[in-house]
């Protein structure tokens, strides 16, 4: 096994686990401890981990593995997550999806549930999409660029790798330029006093304008996210319509978030 292929298996075990152990590392990948100990060293000198005795750590609030990577963690909830999203869009509308493993599945979501060609435009035109959604994430719109009922919109912007995510002043004028019906934002974080919140200060400003440009904004966001509190704030409470998350919400967040006056979904 090849010294990339190692790292990628690392990275997902610890995508999956939250943490490595050496040894089981080693014996699950057939190499001994000290190559999957260089291995870590290595990781954590890209700041990719966090090296612990025996092993490595997911970071604190910072820590942000690439997208790729962040994909397996709680499947299962963010599949039923953005199928309850799907169903709060209606036909014809326009649509802000920001970049994240969530927005991904709603993106994948939205693209099956509307895949019958496109529908009778108004007169003067051949036809009109059935969805037109605008996003600042190349891997979304790659996803979808092939689903000829949905209309993509893309923004400029300089390209980060971790999230595949488009941010700084190109994206900012695109999105000056344009109305949204809904937005379904993705987020790091979820407090009743702060609002929702992101690791990266770009991805947030990106994000807040989204919420400004959009008469409904969705959010999107495991239980696991509910409580946590990263860097970066994107917006109040007071600004977020709905929020879509699954059964394991604690109760007290379900009612503060209520108070707050946010519509919860948990399915």
């Amino acid at each position: 096994m090849s010294k990339h292929e190692r790292w990628s298996t690392l990275l997902e075990l610890l995508a999956a686990k939250g943490r490595v152990e050496v040894e089981e590392a080693a014996s699950a990948l057939e190499v001994s401890a000290a190559t999957i100990r260089r291995d870590l060293d290595e990781l954590a000198e890209q700041q990719m981990l966090q090296r612990t005795r025996g092993g490595a750590v997911a970071h604190g609030v910072s820590y942000e593995l690439p997208l790729r990577y962040k994909s397996s963690r709680r499947a299962p909830e963010k599949q039923r997550i953005a199928a309850a999203v799907s169903d709060l869009i209606s036909e014809g509308e326009v649509v802000g999806l920001n970049g994240g493993t969530t927005t991904t599945e709603v993106a994948r979501t939205l693209g099956l549930r509307t895949g019958g060609g496109a529908r009778e435009g108004a007169p003067g035109s051949a036809t009109a999409p059935l969805l037109t959604i605008v996003t600042n994430a190349l891997n979304i719109a790659g996803e979808l660029a092939v689903r000829p009922q949905i209309k993509i919109v893309t923004t400029g912007g300089v390209v980060r790798p971790q999230t595949f995510e488009l941010v700084g002043p190109l994206t900012v004028g695109v999105l000056n330029e344009v109305v949204l019906d809904a937005v379904v934002l993705g987020v790091d974080g979820v407090d009743p006093g702060l609002g929702i919140m992101t690791h990266q200060e770009e991805e947030a400003s990106i994000s807040r304008l989204f919420a400004e440009r959009s008469q409904r904004v969705i959010v999107a966001a495991d239980s696991s996210k509910m409580g946590k509190r990263a860097f970066a704030r994107i917006c109040g409470l007071e600004r977020i319509d709905v929020l879509v998350t699954d059964s394991a919400i604690p109760g007290p967040m379900v009612a503060g978030l209520t108070e707050a006056g946010v519509e919860v979904v948990a399915v």
